[in-house]
């Protein structure tokens, strides 16, 4: 009998993402680390959408370098409230000085600036059905875990553990009365971090569905392993991904991931 593995099929190619120009209208400072900015444009491309992870890919550079099967300069950047009639929306974005890319365009950026953006895309609302809700990040994440919290029914139970670097770096989160907010810092050595909160959150009975996301060593290598495999959670019922990795560029950091899955992808 033959030993040979069965020949893969190949994964048809995707349909490319709509490009649209978006105009600046306004912006705020939510705190000392997180500026949002008002958004108009044509919004058909979210008609239909309804995740509560909604993001898109801000192109710093020639959007025409797509067509040629070429990548610009891109940072994913979950959206807020988008509003297809009104052709409005906002994104909120972590700034760190003169870091990076995304976040100097932002300090920057001012009314009548445009910029081109790939997407929407997303994969998670949270399931109505469920017993309780865990939600777990740090500010990469808040703007994803805020509407997500907006979106559960009133009588809604769980935990929302949020990580930033100090007090004065907590935003307004409205939370359900039966969802429990912690906030995490960094400066604080009294703190734990985030895999450690979660932990020590007291398990709750029936079936929870959960949304964690932010810096990829907490998130992918101590906070996954805790829920697949210490408490056997479905993966159906849990959206778990790094938006980041500490040292990384999200370029670099996009190869990380790849490695990670198929790395993963062998011991299967």
């Amino acid at each position: 009998m033959s030993t040979t593995p069965p020949a893969r099929l190949a994964k048809p190619a995707k349909a490319p993402q709509p490009v649209t120009l978006l105009t600046v209208e306004g912006k705020e400072q939510l705190s000392p680390g997180m500026v949002r900015i008002r958004f108009s444009g044509d919004l058909a491309a979210f008609a239909g959408t309804d995740w509560t992870d909604r993001y898109m890919k801000f192109i710093f550079g020639d959007p025409a370098l797509l067509a040629q099967g070429e990548r610009p300069t891109m940072r994913t950047y979950s959206v807020i409230a988008p509003d297809v009639a009104a052709g409005t929306l906002s994104v909120d974005f972590v700034v760190h000085g003169d870091e990076g890319v995304a976040g100097p365009w932002a300090t920057a950026a001012q009314p009548g600036d445009t910029i081109n953006v790939r997407g929407p895309n997303g994969a998670y609302t949270p399931d109505p059905s469920a017993d309780w809700h865990l939600f777990a990040g740090d500010e990469a994440a808040i703007p994803a875990i805020r509407q997500s919290l907006a979106a559960l029914p009133a009588g809604a139970q769980g935990y929302a553990v949020l990580q930033v670097e100090g007090p004065s770096y907590q935003q307004e989160v409205a939370v359900p009365e039966g969802v429990a907010l912690t906030w995490l810092h960094r400066s604080d050595p009294a703190h734990p971090g985030l895999a450690d909160a979660v932990r020590a959150l007291p398990w709750r009975e029936g079936r929870v569905h959960a949304f964690v996301h932010g810096e990829a060593q907490a998130v992918m290598h101590e906070i996954r392993p805790y829920l697949f495999t210490e408490r056997a959670v479905p993966r159906a019922d849990v959206s778990i991904s790094g938006y980041w990795r500490q040292g990384r560029t999200e370029e670099s950091f996009r190869e990380w991931k790849a490695a990670l899955a198929r790395a993963e992808e062998a011991q299967a």
